[in-house]
């Protein structure tokens, strides 16, 4: 297989954007953490198709969901305790947590899928020289 398939090119593609914007944030505020930074060697291991380029993706993969749950549960317990005050504004505008879970959740069940199919895996394990 030489080209990926439309859904792991969208993950690259996603991963490519999101790679811009984490380097937009460290050059500008300064910091660096895994969450954003640790897409690149994600992306660049999945466009060169490295030997551990599969194992790269999962461990992100985890990652995102650990912080993904990590987000659920302050959310909750915020909930719980002021539920007037937990919101998510963006340019003075209101955004449903629901909204917000549901995208969350389909984001990583994408990935998921992705990340675990035989075809990524296919892509990843074949000759370079086909």
């Amino acid at each position: 297989m030489k080209k990926p398939t439309p859904a792991l090119s969208i993950i690259m593609l996603l991963y490519a954007i999101l790679a811009i914007v984490a380097l937009w944030r460290a050059v500008s505020i300064q910091a660096i953490d895994l969450f954003s930074l640790g897409v690149i060697p994600v992306l660049l291991g999945l466009a060169m198709r490295t030997s551990w380029a599969g194992i790269a993706f999962k461990v992100y993969l985890f990652i995102q969901t650990l912080g993904l749950a990590a987000l659920a549960g302050t959310a909750i317990i915020a909930y719980q305790i002021t539920p007037d005050e937990v919101k998510v504004v963006l340019n003075n505008q209101e955004i449903p947590l629901p909204l917000i879970a549901v995208s969350g959740l389909l984001l990583l069940a994408f990935q998921f899928g992705v990340a675990f199919s035989k075809t990524t895996k296919a892509y990843l394990v074949s000759d370079t020289t086909e």
